[in-house]
């Protein structure tokens, strides 16, 4: 199955195809993981593990519960959250959880400019909260990919609220 998105945050349209494969699974809790770009993963593991990234593809694992960050499609390399310089504002305990990694917008201030600010749509957040004005989502965003669905899901939350 294909999902393909085009986002022009980062000055061009990019292709955000991402590819799902029922062989994509966690080796440690076996849940269905995301692709992600080498490069992603190179820039996000912490300088002393920067080495461990080899050439392979890798794949981000959804699950909240799982230490693990990354893995290599062949198991080979599996990067931990302790080994990754950014919280994964999906896991656990994530400290501090951002929607926008280019920009350091937490999604808490994407649902505070909702609730407290009166934001309703997408242009009303960016121009609050300054998210998507410097991105370089491929190698800040832990999945590679701009933060825009992040972003939206922040609001969607916030006005459900």
């Amino acid at each position: 199955m294909s999902e393909n998105k085009g986002c022009n945050c980062c000055g061009d349209i990019v292709d955000l195809t991402i590819i799902s494969n029922d062989t994509n699974k966690c080796p440690i809790c076996k849940q269905e993981g995301k692709k992600v770009k080498n490069v992603t993963v190179r820039h996000l593991v912490k300088d002393e593990y920067e080495t461990s990234v080899d050439s392979s593809n890798y794949s981000i694992c959804m699950n909240e519960n799982c230490d693990t960050v990354y893995y290599s499609e062949n198991n080979k390399v599996q990067f931990s959250k302790e080994q990754i310089k950014v919280s994964i504002w999906f896991k656990k305990e994530a400290d501090p959880r951002y929607a926008c990694y280019c920009s350091k917008v937490t999604i808490d201030q994407v649902k505070e400019a909702v609730k407290d600010k009166g934001a309703q749509k997408m242009k009303d957040v960016l121009a609050i909260t300054g998210a998507m004005r410097n991105s370089n989502c491929e190698i800040k965003n832990p999945l590679g990919v701009c933060c825009h669905e992040a972003i939206q899901q922040a609001i969607d939350e916030a006005l459900a609220e």
